[in-house]
């Protein structure tokens, strides 16, 4: 089964693009690498899931084909 960039960014999958912006601008800032010095080999790489997910899920053709695959299993 794939990703499930929805719950990546804690959003409905009714999300508007203003929502995932804002979520994801509160996920970036609490698990940038550079916040979290102490733990930062799992913030570098929850930072790089989260980049992921709103560059798929912002972009319209690549969100419609994920949220169409999803679908389908």
């Amino acid at each position: 089964m794939g990703v499930d960039y929805y719950k990546i960014l804690q959003v409905d999958r009714s999300a508007k693009d203003d929502d995932l912006k804002k979520a994801y601008r509160k996920l970036a800032m609490k698990w940038h690498p550079d916040k979290n010095p102490n733990n930062k080999k799992e913030a570098e790489a929850k930072f790089k899931q989260i980049s992921e997910a709103y560059d798929v899920l912002s972009d319209p053709q690549r969100g419609r084909f994920m949220i169409s695959s999803a679908r389908k299993v």
